[in-house]
């Protein structure tokens, strides 16, 4: 059984295409806020020390999260990247966008990252807020 998409992609015809993201998405639907996730497990232990590995953790805890609400990966409409080490994560672009798309498929949604000098957890390397728009 097909259906139909609930979520639009925002692109102007005129802008060169977004690679790997979105610009925007219009979506219908009920909302669910997703609070920064970070690489660690369901016990909060690290078991990954480098960024690809917790990301490939944050991106499976978002999707675990998300799951109780009902939702799946492609409801997401927007992550919030907090990353410590802007030269780490673009050494490693190729790894991460793999397991990106292991974890989340070849769903774009809207996108920002930031550095940041440090997140609450000491360990982590990490930390991603999603947003999601599942169908009514």
């Amino acid at each position: 059984m097909t259906t139909a998409p609930i979520h639009e992609v925002l692109h102007p015809a005129n802008w060169k295409p977004a690679k790997g993201y979105a610009n925007g998405i219009l979506a219908d639907g009920r909302v669910a806020y997703l609070g920064g996730q970070i690489g660690w497990n369901a016990d909060q232990v690290f078991e990954e020390k480098d960024l690809v590995g917790q990301t490939r953790q944050t991106l499976q805890n978002i999707v675990d999260v998300l799951r109780e609400a009902g939702g799946r990966p492609e409801h997401i409409v927007k992550l919030t990247w907090y990353i410590t080490d802007k030269k780490e994560y673009l050494a490693n672009l190729r790894e991460i966008g793999a397991a990106y798309r292991e974890v989340l498929g070849k769903h774009f949604p809207a996108m920002a990252m930031v550095q940041v000098v440090a997140l609450m957890e000491d360990e982590a390397k990490v930390e991603i807020e999603a947003t999601a728009v599942l169908p009514r």
